[in-house]
């Protein structure tokens, strides 16, 4: 079922959908970035989705079915697995005796159609769909999973024994018995494949004083999802220390596990957390994906003069790259992407990381492990006996781990790491509060990353245009004459144009984006470390004297790269402001 090139430019220019110079220049894009020429013309809005997709169909002689508004019969949509349907856009909404009808939008995926006819024992009759009537399909998903919670919570959470607070000798076996219980087994399953479903990041269990209550983080927002009946708390708490092989009996002191998870459609990694408080034992998830491939650079959210900067310290064989700022604000994720840029059979690349988020081929990764004496300092030792080339420490804790990361970029390896501070400038002081000499910083250090994450604008959303007193009000946390400035650089207003002329875009709620919001991006400052700032180090400046020398010499702050970002129509002003103000 594949449309030769030729077969699409033919329809295309006898429909007068496009002109012969658009699919020229559409085929040519394509073959540079290896994407298909519809996805491109469509991108281009040359043509819509739909439009591509019917002639499709029509090329193919495959029925054109709209499912925007049809409502699937729940048998018939679990026929294919959620994760399944969610990878490959491909939903079931027929059913007619041996015959499962299938909508889709690549026509070429025969592979998901042979596994789900070898699946569901049916006869498969394609037909192509737009994204629009996959998106309502898939969101029928969700009514079957919170009904089927409810079906446990109310059918069998009476079948789970209490622990009562006396129990104290016949504790633990009690527990063991409470956690093996199927309806546990089956609400601890429930939560975790619906925050899988969901896209978060962790899960959290926080017992109340009459309930307890389950939030899930989505794109770094923490949100309410479900309530649980009081008496099954101990046979959850109970089902998540089994499965991280932590202590059934130990309820006051804290307690680190992980598990993994595997299903034909996914595998995960969960990292466990146990916090004794007043009500109970909290628990918190998170969930790292191993199947999870490693963003590029761009993707991130990291472009022009930035990104040059980047890949330009990448190149040298030797010194130290920081990437900084709070937990959560995706420092690993964007050391991984710089890792994958420097992957190649050429170099030995070792990591030591706590833990070990993702895998990666041809990397030699060793999870931290304190308990054993294994920690970021001993396995760096280790890692500088190992001939690498390029070294990843996952985290710079301490005055050891920092003397050791800077001994290894001295002598002869690129160190990647990451730090905790606030801002790009921040790094330096926090460097020499850890004993390092500032002689050694200014002649290792490289280039400095800071970072944090905003949510993504959907595709529906409002205009607006900022008001006097908006623009007062913005005053008090960055400098608009500077966003002025990078906006005319980057050619997003005309000369003559002040902030009040930008168009700018607030969330719209709907039926796909309940905020307005779905996934990440990053914004960025980016401190080359030039001679000027090596003079500053060495002299002990501080980061605001670090900071000006850098915004002298064109670096471009969060706040500035956020508010380019806003003016793109990616996310809003309040996401910037949210992340950015201390």
């Amino acid at each position: 079922m594949r449309i030769k090139p030729q077969q699409l430019r033919a329809f295309l220019l006898d429909t007068g959908l496009v002109t012969k110079e658009q699919f020229e220049e559409a085929q040519k894009k394509a073959e540079k970035t290896n994407q298909k020429i519809g996805e491109i013309l469509v991108l281009e809005g040359a043509i819509s989705q739909e439009e591509l997709i019917k002639l499709q169909a029509y090329i193919l002689g495959i029925p054109f079915v709209n499912l925007e508004k049809e409502i699937v019969p729940p048998e018939v949509l679990k026929i294919i697995p959620e994760p399944i349907a969610r990878s490959h856009n491909i939903v079931a909404f027929r059913k007619k005796g041996q015959d499962l009808e299938v909508a889709m939008l690549d026509p070429e995926d025969l592979r998901t159609i042979e596994f789900i006819k070898k699946k569901a024992n049916l006869k498969i009759l394609p037909r192509l769909t737009t994204s629009k009537s996959i998106k309502n399909v898939l969101r029928q998903y969700q009514k079957t999973l919170a009904a089927e919670f409810e079906e446990i919570i109310k059918k069998e959470a009476g079948m789970i024994t209490p622990i009562k607070e006396e129990e104290v000798i016949e504790e633990k076996e009690e527990l063991k018995k409470a956690a093996e219980e199927l309806p546990v087994i089956k609400i601890v399953d429930t939560i975790i494949k619906h925050a899988i479903l969901e896209r978060a990041s962790d899960i959290h269990i926080e017992p109340m004083e009459k309930e307890v209550l389950i939030r899930y983080r989505i794109d770094g927002i923490l949100r309410e999802v479900m309530h649980l009946p009081k008496e099954i708390t101990s046979g959850v708490v109970a089902r998540v220390k089994v499965l991280s092989n932590l202590k059934l009996d130990e309820h006051r002191l804290p307690q680190d596990g992980r598990f993994r998870i595997e299903t034909e459609d996914y595998r995960y990694s969960i990292r466990v957390s146990v916090l004794p408080v007043f009500s109970g034992e909290k628990i918190v998830m998170r969930l790292l994906p191993e199947t999870a491939r490693a963003y590029t650079l761009e993707r991130l959210g990291l472009g022009g003069e930035a990104l040059e900067k980047i890949y330009g310290n990448l190149r040298k064989p030797i010194g130290m790259i920081l990437v900084v700022g709070p937990t959560g604000c995706g420092k690993t994720t964007t050391l991984y992407s710089m890792l994958e840029i420097l992957n190649t059979p050429a170099v030995n690349i070792s990591t030591v990381e706590d833990p070990v988020e993702y895998l990666m081929p041809k990397i030699n990764q060793t999870q931290v492990n304190p308990k054993i004496g294994l920690t970021f300092a001993s396995g760096l030792r280790t890692l500088v006996r190992q001939d690498p080339d390029i070294i990843m420490v996952g985290e710079i804790r301490d005055a050891e781990t920092t003397g050791l990361a800077i001994n290894a970029a001295l002598t002869g390896h690129q160190v990647l790491s990451t730090l905790h501070t606030t801002n790009a400038s921040g790094a330096v002081p926090r460097l020499i509060d850890m004993k390092a000499e500032p002689f050694l910083i200014s002649s290792t250090l490289n280039i400095i990353l800071a970072q944090r994450l905003v949510r993504r604008l959907c595709k529906e959303k409002e205009k607006y245009t900022l008001k006097e007193s908006e623009l007062k009000n913005l005053e008090k946390y960055c400098d608009l004459d500077r966003v002025l400035k990078v906006l005319r650089e980057e050619k997003m207003i005309k000369p003559e144009q002040s902030l009040q002329d930008i168009e700018f875009y607030r969330p719209k709620a709907s039926k796909e984006c309940s905020d307005g919001y779905k996934g990440r991006i990053g914004i960025f400052e980016v401190l080359p470390i030039t001679e000027s700032i090596k003079e500053l180090i060495v002299k002990r400046a501080t980061s605001n004297q670090i900071q000006a020398q850098a915004r002298k010499e064109g670096m471009r702050t969060m706040v500035e790269d956020g508010f380019l970002k806003v003016a793109q129509g990616i996310t809003s002003i309040e996401e910037v402001l949210r992340v950015i103000i201390e």
